[in-house]
């Protein structure tokens, strides 16, 4: 039965805590899953949640350690000792655990990485950190199941029993050849129908998809995507098995690299938690902030040039908002197109140009029909055709415009290695908003002034 957690367990088990009720806590707590754990954690006051943590058991412990989010786990971990970390840290899976170290300040991770009494699982984290996070060596598990292609079915299932005491989840058998290159995988359920003198050469899956350890982590979560994988094979330049990535490992890079493109998009210059302090959040949203306001003072001065125009003419006004708002809108939209094409790697260069003059159709015909719908309203309510003409005819040009500029952004950012996700915020809305704006008055100079 999945655990709720409401404001009466919190309040209960806040009040444990104030009187140091360590049965209560402990009998409250040791059921749950340790990612429920980790959100009361993060809901607690710090002390609480130091003083919770080490009522755990150390198994429990390590498991909820890694599902304490990024950014509060140094905080969370200051009070501790490197011992005291290095024992959480034991009972862990290297790639979790180089996770946790890496949050950690440069001095504490050289002294908890000496506080580790077993020496391989040590190395296997040093050398994991090696690796830029944002890599597939930065997030593979080192721990996994392979077989020598020269070794019959009936050695490898002993030697695959020893290896499988380290192994939480044994999604397939990789093979290998002696001198550890990487030469396909094995299923488990052929491995388990085949005859016991049958050697690992004759019934493994042979090409199968592996990706380099120097790799992008966002390149192989979108490959996992692309063909259904739940696992992954790592590998080195010279093809040596170096490790594995699961399906868990892909899904939580997916879910940073969406959380970031969203920060980006709506105008977050950096990765911020609402429990950051406000330095931090401020530091992370006046960047784009005072890019608007730059925007919004050239607008100005744009509404100001025609300040004779709207003088004589001051209805023209009134529907600013409207040709603004369109324009924000249409740009957002094809700029958020893209994007979504550039990040799913669905964009080839073959369709670039079919992408542009789709585009430019889609924002005509949309143009047309708000277009007429304005120009009806307008020629009704105030009984000015050429007014109503001029509203029209700048809907039409503004949706083409935005269309095409929304469309051309993410796909220049992208060619100069630029994240494309900032086409879809305040970069094009306030550009949207200027040129819009010149647009308007230039038609209506034309046509209504």
């Amino acid at each position: 039965m999945q655990f709720e957690l409401t404001k009466e367990f919190i309040n209960n088990l806040i009040s444990a805590l104030e009187s140091e009720d360590n049965g209560y806590i402990v009998e409250a707590i040791n059921p749950l899953h340790p990612a429920d754990i980790a959100e009361i954690l993060e809901i607690v006051d710090l002390p609480q949640a130091q003083y919770l943590y080490q009522l755990l058991d150390e198994e429990l412990a390590s498991e909820v350690l890694v599902e304490i989010e990024e950014d509060t786990r140094e905080q969370f971990l200051e009070s501790f000792s490197a011992e005291e970390i290095a024992e959480s840290i034991e009972k862990m899976d290297a790639d979790d655990a180089t996770d946790v170290i890496q949050d950690l300040p440069e001095d504490v991770q050289e002294e908890v990485l000496e506080a580790l009494k077993d020496e391989e699982h040590s190395s296997d984290i040093s050398m994991l950190m090696n690796y830029d996070e944002d890599s597939a060596g930065g997030i593979m598990d080192v721990d996994f199941v392979s077989a020598d292609w020269n070794w019959t079915v009936k050695i490898a299932l002993q030697k695959l029993r020893e290896q499988v005491e380290n192994v939480d989840q044994v999604y397939t058998i990789y093979v290998v050849d002696s001198f550890n290159k990487f030469k396909g995988i094995l299923s488990l359920k052929r491995f388990l129908y085949t005859s016991d003198e049958t050697l690992i050469k004759d019934i493994y899956k042979k090409d199968s998809i592996s990706v380099l350890a120097n790799e992008d982590s966002e390149s192989v979560a979108l490959k996992m995507e692309k063909y259904d994988l739940v696992v992954v094979p790592v590998v080195d330049e010279n093809n040596k098995l170096l490790g594995r990535i699961t399906i868990d490992d892909a899904l939580d890079v997916i879910k940073e690299e969406a959380e970031k493109d969203y920060q980006m998009a709506s105008g977050i210059s950096e990765k911020v938690e609402s429990s950051d302090s406000l330095f931090v959040i401020s530091r992370a949203r006046l960047p784009w902030l005072l890019i608007g306001l730059i925007g919004g003072i050239l607008g100005a001065y744009v509404i100001g040039f025609f300040e004779y125009q709207l003088k004589e003419n001051a209805v023209m006004a009134t529907f600013i908002p409207l040709i603004l708002a369109m324009g924000g809108n249409v740009g957002v939209q094809s700029s958020a197109i893209i994007v979504q094409s550039l990040a799913n790697n669905t964009l080839n260069y073959e369709s670039i140009f079919k992408k542009l003059f789709k585009e430019l159709l889609v924002a005509l015909f949309n143009g047309f029909i708000c277009a007429s719908i304005a120009l009806i309203f307008c020629w009704i309510t105030r009984s000015d055709f050429y007014l109503a003409l001029t509203i029209g005819v700048s809907l039409v040009a503004v949706f083409t415009y935005a269309g095409l500029f929304g469309t051309f952004v993410p796909l220049i950012l992208n060619k100069y290695k630029i994240d494309p996700a900032l086409a879809t915020g305040p970069f094009i809305t306030t550009t949207n908003d200027i040129i819009g704006l010149l647009i308007y008055f230039l038609i209506g100079m034309a046509l209504y002034f």
